[in-house]
């Protein structure tokens, strides 16, 4: 593990501990508030991720843009990462050796980020930070804490685009997520 940015993504840039890198344009390493209290965790880059370098800049990150300015959440005061740094071809889910390959990463970042709430975004988030017995649609709004930082499974917002009637309850997940920093930030 590292204790700093730098040597973290130093250690990242050659990256082939799996086959993803084999097609990749760019490791999408994550962006952010390196300090946030909040941090959201998606599966992996997509088409437009792997272009730019940068999480949620696709279709889908968009429509989660347009959720955060619905909600006053600024997209710039909070981190945002994967479970894979690198695309998986056709966007598929990572498979489990490639997740594993990456898992130090991330748990390297949340490290170094030290959140109060790590919003999970999606079933591959889920069971690779909180364990394979979690399902997102049983889990999806409701609150786990872990050694001191609460989590909140939501749909990933890929998921969003492919079934509009998932927008509502995103759109509930997020607003608990306020709720519950404002509560922090009062009790501070």
């Amino acid at each position: 593990m590292y204790d700093n940015w730098e040597e973290l993504e130093d250690s990242i840039q050659n990256c082939n501990k799996c086959k993803l890198c084999k097609n990749r344009i760019n490791i999408v390493f994550g962006v952010g508030n390196r300090k946030a209290d909040i941090m959201m965790i998606g599966e992996g880059p997509g088409a437009d991720e792997d272009k730019q370098g940068i999480p949620f800049v696709g279709k889908a990150g968009q429509l989660m843009n347009k959720a955060f300015d619905g909600l006053g959440i600024d997209r710039g005061k909070i981190y945002i990462a994967n479970i894979v740094k690198c695309r998986p071809p056709a966007n598929r889910v990572p498979e489990e050796d490639e997740a594993e390959a990456c898992l130090d990463y991330l748990r390297n970042q949340v490290i170094l980020v030290k959140p109060k709430i790590i919003v999970l975004l999606g079933s591959t988030a889920l069971k690779n930070i909180l364990g394979k017995e979690y399902g997102i649609t049983a889990t999806r709004g409701n609150w786990i804490e872990r050694k001191g930082i609460w989590y909140m499974p939501t749909w990933h917002p890929a998921a969003l685009l492919r079934d509009e009637t998932k927008k509502i309850e995103f759109w509930k997940d997020l607003k608990q997520v306020v709720i519950k920093y404002d509560e922090m930030k009062n009790n501070d």
